[in-house]
């Protein structure tokens, strides 16, 4: 195994108090970097006369819930309390190493808990020995230049105006199959649980894909309702249901459905699933074309116009 130390220079950040700083807006001040878990731990844009930390430097939460939280920041930066810095000690690490190893020290949060801090034990975390090939070869989308290149949001029907479909007229709808777990071996096909993270997907096992890229996956249970649009060939638990379109429709219009079909989870909870026989009788409200059916060239179009599509 390999410790934090042994990757990173570690020095403490600068501490601010967001309520004492002047905020800026972009392109004027820097970022300011909170112990939140989103947003790479931005919360603000400040004014600063301190020397900020560098692009490309990691920040690590030591505290709160979002403890360990890990980014690797694309500007200069400053950072509120219990925020650690670090710096590569390998001057050549490239962007795909630093997002492994972020990822790997996050994986640490389970090792504390309410007022357990990590400003005394992140240096001595242990991370694995090496970075996989697949992280390696990742391809990372620069998003700080994604927005400049959008074009505006295609204009859309108002939703008063919207046909409505039953799933079932849409969508060949099936269900996942259970895998025992003595059957689990890693592996390289993507499983699509109930999870309400990474797409669904929640290993990857040594198994044939039985669903078709271009699919998209419900949650019947646990995070009931959560859909996702899956971009190569997948297995699927028993907790999934697959939606296989009836028509020919692009990644863009097919995330427009996950987002309509997200709107029905209220409808559900423990106790009550999203069965398979609901599913394809739920009603649900989409643009129409002149012929009545549903209009996908106006969801991809709208879903192409909005902020970082060209990330998809």
């Amino acid at each position: 195994m390999t410790r934090v130390d042994e990757l990173f220079d570690l020095r403490y950040g600068h501490s601010l108090e967001l309520n004492r700083l002047t905020r800026a807006q972009a392109p004027n001040g820097v970022n300011f970097v909170s112990r939140a878990m989103k947003n790479n731990g931005v919360t603000a844009r400040v004014e600063s006369a301190l020397i900020p930390g560098e692009a490309g430097e990691l920040t690590v939460a030591l505290s709160g819930n979002g403890i360990l939280s890990t980014f690797v920041q694309p500007e200069p930066f400053v950072t509120g309390y219990h925020v650690m810095i670090l710096r590569p000690l390998n001057s050549d690490m490239v962007l795909t190493e630093k997002l492994w190893w972020a990822r790997c020290i996050l994986a640490n949060r389970y090792r504390y808990s309410y007022g357990r801090q990590a400003n005394r034990s992140l240096a001595s975390l242990e991370l694995p020995n090496f970075v996989p090939d697949w992280a390696l070869h990742t391809v990372v989308p620069d998003v700080l230049h994604m927005e400049e290149s959008v074009t505006p949001p295609t204009e859309i029907s108002p939703v008063t105006e919207w046909g409505r479909y039953r799933l079932g007229e849409l969508f060949e709808i099936r269900r996942g199959k259970y895998i025992p777990k003595i059957d689990q071996r890693p592996g390289l096909t993507p499983v699509v649980t109930s999870s309400s993270f990474k797409n669904g997907v929640s290993k990857y096992l040594d198994i044939e894909p039985i669903f078709p890229a271009g699919s998209i996956s419900v949650a019947r249970n646990g995070s009931i309702g959560e859909a996702y649009f899956q971009p190569v060939p997948f297995f699927a638990s028993d907790d999934a249901h697959i939606f296989i379109p009836n028509a020919e429709i692009d990644r863009f219009a097919s995330l427009f459905v996950c987002a309509v079909i997200r709107m029905e989870q209220f409808r559900y909870g423990y106790g009550r699933k999203w069965s398979l026989e609901r599913m394809n009788d739920t009603w649900i409200a989409l643009p129409t074309s002149a012929s009545g059916s549903p209009d996908w060239h106006a969801m991809s179009s709208f879903m192409q116009g909005l902020p970082y599509s060209s990330a998809i």
